[in-house]
Parts: structure tokens; sequence; C-alpha cells
């Protein structure tokens, strides 16, 4: 018997295991070799405009430090992705750019459904606040630390978390004017 839990969702159709691939080399990039070489599960990859770092969660904070000191100081953007048939499920990804040398940097990090929680980046980046709260309302997963983690689009009453791809949307009747209907 093992301690591990079983899926949360309960469809029949077959979960694809998402595992990165270790960092054959490091990046070549002054900031980005020492991050690598100090978070060992980091593994980055070039893009036409920088790099993709794909980190751990327990390495999000030193990682987006280190960055961010190195010269990755304009904080773009940060967001959820549902990956329903995917485990890791969630995924949270974060655009940091360096204006200086032209670089962007894409961090990706792998949020598990059945403990959907990552450390906050308000204390690294405090325009991380509403994205966070964003995040958290839409997709359900929490951040550790945040100062005021509470619903930001939505009622405070509303039940479930809408950009889950599980989530139900429902459906309006439409009402068409009686002459409209084909005879």
């Amino acid at each position: 018997m093992t301690d591990e839990k079983a899926p949360v969702e309960s469809n029949d159709e077959p979960m694809e295991e998402v595992v990165p691939e270790p960092a054959v080399a490091l990046p070549g990039d002054g900031v980005l070799d020492p991050i690598v070489t100090a978070h060992p599960a980091t593994v980055a990859v070039p893009t036409r405009h920088g790099h993709l770092l794909s980190v751990d969660r327990e390495d999000l904070v030193d990682v987006v430090t280190a960055a961010r000191d190195g010269g990755y100081r304009m904080f773009i953007d940060y967001c959820g992705v549902d990956h329903l048939r995917r485990r890791p499920r969630f995924e949270v990804v974060l655009n940091l750019l360096d204006i200086d040398r032209k670089q962007r940097l894409e961090v990706h990090v792998a949020v598990r459904a059945d403990e959907p929680s990552l450390p906050s980046l308000t204390g690294i980046f405090p325009g991380a606040n509403f994205y966070e709260r964003e995040i958290f309302d839409l997709f359900g997963i929490s951040f550790v630390g945040h100062p005021d983690l509470a619903r930001i689009l939505l009622p405070d009453d509303w039940e479930g978390h809408p950009l889950r791809k599980d989530y139900a949307v429902g459906s309006v009747p439409v009402q068409f004017k009686e002459a409209h209907k084909a005879r």
C-alpha cells in the first residue's frame, strides 16, 4: 500500500505525467547560471527573447529574488494554467523583463491539485498582489504569506473557481421571439 493520494478528478481519460527534463547545460547567462547551479531541480530552456525556467515551488522565492537582483526588475505578469489531464495539474507562469539586456524570463512552477498553494511573491514584487488574488479567485491556488488573499473579481460567497477546466459552466436559456420560430 502506498501513501500516494488518489487523483482529484474522476474522469476516465488517461492522465499524462509531465516530468521536466534535467538541465543538460547552463544557459550561458551571467544572471541565470548561478541560479540554475544553486537550484539543481531548476531547468533552463533558451527562448527567442530570453529564457524559460522551470522551478520547484520550494525554490520559487529564491529564484525570483535572484533574478530580480540580477536585473530582471520589471514584473510583467503572473497567471495560472489548468492542464486538466496532466500531472501536476496546475502551473503558474511569471514573466519578468531585464530592460537593460532586453531579455525576458518566463518562470514556470508546477502546482499539484491536492496541494494548490505557492509562496507569495508580494514581498519581492508588490505588483504580484492583485495577480495572486486573481489566480486564487479563478483557479483556487492559494499564496502563503499574501497580505490580503481574498477574492478580487467574484463575490465572496461564490462557490468554485471558474477558470478550472472541470468547473461546470451551466447555461442560460435563450428566449426567442415567437415570430422567429420555424413554421
